[in-house]
């Protein structure tokens, strides 16, 4: 079974492109097949830390429909078992993919053929992002230790939770307006939870309740911790997993805190990845835990959930 590893970040600049290209690299050495896809879109730079010019057609191409397939666009990288799928290649417009081209592009990543496919996919809470965030449980998020991306990371589980959940129900269903109107409300500090919109829907239907329990249960994201300089910056990751457990009810599993380090931005200067040239150094050994987290972890979880037109961008609640 295809194991499909979503990365995303509340922010830019916290290094999710550069461990999305360690990781893949190390999961290849490790003997696993890894197809890398650069998903973020409008932004796509993947290519660069893994030594590859931007020449080649991409996911861009497959939008504008000069490329019929992902595999059309797969390329070697010169590490055994690693495929590369770059992202939009200059093409203009990308990031505003439709519904149906992204449908389209969801259903073709199922497709294709390897032990591992990881999506780098673009920074912040945006609509389609999510959407591929939630393709599978096995999503990681990257934040650092500032109080910044740790609020952004917060609202992009909270943004990507509250979509998980709406589409859990079928369109115009009591279930989906109660859901959009506690997105209208701050959660945070007023003591309401999504135990509180678990109650509200049980109101409507126990069903209704047991599909958000069963959904808070199998929704388990794993955050990574990136540029730790000291021990001190532990009390930011304890506060987001606070903040998690106490407003959206989820269990939130930190996997690894990377260190800093001076030897990442040489190495994307380098276009290499810095496991290739130092697969023994500290952050190489952090991109292993990782890793062997993904290797060890579970089957996925799927939850059956609508499919739907309306985006629900502009209402996400992203204090």
């Amino acid at each position: 079974m295809n194991r499909i590893i979503p990365i995303a970040s509340g922010k830019g600049g916290v290094g999710k492109t550069v461990i999305a290209a360690n990781l893949g690299t190390a999961l290849a050495l490790s003997g696993k097949t890894v197809i890398l896809i650069d998903l973020d879109l409008g932004g796509s730079n993947l290519h660069t830390c893994l030594g590859i010019k931007n020449r080649y057609p991409g996911i861009g191409n497959i939008i504008y429909k000069s490329e019929t397939s992902l595999e059309s666009v797969l390329l070697e990288t010169g590490t055994p078992r690693l495929y590369f799928i770059p992202g939009d290649s200059l093409l203009p417009g990308t990031a505003n993919l439709n519904y149906f081209t992204k449908l389209k592009l969801i259903k073709s990543i199922h497709r294709l053929t390897a032990d591992f496919i990881i999506l780098d996919l673009s920074s912040g809470s945006s609509f389609n992002t999510i959407d591929f965030f939630l393709i599978s449980s096995f999503g990681l998020i990257i934040t650092i230790p500032e109080a910044t991306a740790i609020l952004n990371a917060y609202s992009f589980l909270k943004s990507a939770l509250f979509r998980l959940i709406y589409r859990s129900f079928p369109p115009k269903s009591e279930e989906r307006h109660t859901i959009l109107n506690m997105l209208s409300e701050r959660i945070e500090g007023t003591g309401l939870s999504f135990r509180s919109l678990t109650n509200s829907l049980k109101k409507i239907s126990p069903d209704s309740g047991i599909v958000v329990k069963r959904t808070l249960a199998d929704f388990r994201p794993r955050v990574i911790l990136n540029m730790s300089k000291n021990s001190g910056d532990i009390r930011l990751g304890r506060k987001l997993r606070e903040i998690v457990n106490k407003n959206l009810n989820i269990t939130m599993e930190f996997i690894v805190i990377m260190p800093n380090s001076d030897a990442v931005p040489r190495s994307i200067l380098k276009r290499e990845p810095l496991y290739l040239s130092d697969p023994g150094c500290k952050f190489s050994r952090s991109v292993d835990s990782i890793a062997e987290n993904l290797i060890s972890y579970g089957n996925p979880i799927h939850q059956p959930v609508y499919g739907g037109y309306e985006d629900l961008e502009g209402l996400f609640n992203t204090d």
